[in-house]
């Protein structure tokens, strides 16, 4: 299936893993994929993160028009960066600032479901059982009409592949089947790969932005703008 780009958009990215291994059980295969591309987005973040940051942060305003993004008032699902995944703050207040209700992933306890509450730039996180920063429980409950997804690595179809704990895909899942919701892979360049291993339990991204672009994967029911032209 082709892919459509627009806004600051790729051409090709500038490094693609070939990984295909039949072969090898796909939990093997995703490990052995998670810790390649984990040492690649270190050493991204480590070469020029911050620049990186704001370059994605102008390159998906630019692609926003493109996406048909809901207005502002609507809840956009970010992340707390951690281990090196791109930094999602420059965005996260532009969108703030925008007039959009911005939300965290908050886990209550590990393997409980994923939940998003309201989050602010002058917010003072508490840590979660993960590690990371989330909001507190006064915070209020969104439920988000655009979800912006870390990840470990993305292919040319919009597969992604996390950390391997499936909180995104579940809470993917349950969005979804609760009515229209968009995902968003948010990474380094240097983070697609050729073909991520999946299952059916793994949910599909519906645009990928990177430093180097902002990326459009197929048709699907999200309620954002659909890809209609000619399929070869």
């Amino acid at each position: 299936m082709a892919n459509s780009r627009c806004g600051a958009v790729l051409s090709t990215f500038s490094f693609l893993i070939a990984f295909k291994s039949p072969q090898m059980p796909l939990d093997a295969q995703k490990s052995l994929l998670r810790t390649k591309v984990r040492d690649l987005r270190r050493a991204a973040w480590r070469d020029g993160g911050a620049a990186s940051a704001v370059r994605l942060k102008d390159n998906f305003t630019a692609a926003m028009a493109a996406m048909d993004f809901p207005p502002p008032g609507a809840a956009v699902a970010g992340y707390w960066a951690a281990g090196g995944e791109m930094d999602l703050g420059p965005l996260l207040a532009h969108l703030d600032g925008a007039g959009y209700a911005c939300a965290l992933p908050v886990v209550a306890a590990r393997r409980a479901p994923l939940v998003f509450r309201r989050w602010r730039p002058e917010m003072e996180l508490i840590e979660g059982p993960l590690g990371i920063g989330q909001p507190g429980p006064e915070a209020a409950e969104l439920r988000p009409r655009v979800v912006l997804c870390p990840l470990l690595a993305f292919d040319g179809e919009g597969f992604r592949l996390g950390q391997g704990g499936g909180y995104y895909d579940r809470a993917l899942g349950a969005l979804r089947a609760a009515g229209p919701v968009a995902a968003v892979g948010i990474a380094f360049a240097v983070q697609q790969v050729e073909a991520v291993p999946r299952d059916r339990r793994d949910q599909r991204l519906d645009w990928a932005v990177t430093e180097q672009g902002a990326i459009r994967f197929g048709i699907q029911d999200n309620g954002l703008k659909q890809d209609l032209s000619p399929r070869p």
